[in-house]
């Protein structure tokens, strides 16, 4: 019996890899709550653009189905994207369960978007984030220049 056919437009589960040097891969998801997919979409571009093989799991992502794709092929980046302004506790909750998991823990995770819904300080809510294990929270206006940025801190430094 033959396996079924990818589907149209899916991306292969595992990245190619070359004889010089296995490519770098990425998971891209939203958090549990959010149903906005057009910061996945950036995402996964800026990833691409940067070199990165990109596996996206799409909006409302929930942090099991996140977990057991990185357990099943661990990858060099994940990248969580936040519209709907849950992304502080949501996020809280999410890299608090990453960090637990055996052979994951060290696997750079960020964060970006909208993370309230209003009344916390920019800096309060990085600060937390990233005390919490994120290696990177993204938000404002320079958001995205920001994580560009920390893409290429983090190739410079991988080498």
């Amino acid at each position: 019996m033959s396996e079924a056919p990818p589907r149209p437009g899916a991306a292969p589960p595992f990245p190619p890899t070359s004889r010089d040097r296995p490519r770098k891969t990425a998971v891209v998801a939203s958090t549990p709550s959010d149903s906005h997919t057009w910061g996945l979409v950036v995402l996964q571009c800026v990833l691409e653009e940067a070199g990165f093989f990109v596996r996206n799991l799409g909006a409302c992502c929930p942090v099991d189905v996140l977990l057991d794709e990185c357990r099943a092929a661990p990858p060099t980046l994940v990248a969580i994207s936040t519209v709907n302004g849950h992304g502080r506790v949501e996020g809280a909750e999410l890299i608090s369960a990453f960090r637990r998991v055996p052979g994951l823990s060290d696997v750079p995770v960020v964060i970006g978007g909208m993370l309230t819904t209003g009344g916390t300080g920019r800096r309060e809510v990085v600060a937390e984030l990233t005390g919490l294990g994120f290696t990177g929270v993204f938000v404002g206006d320079a958001a995205l220049r920001e994580f560009r940025d920390h893409l290429a801190w983090a190739d410079a430094h991988a080498r």
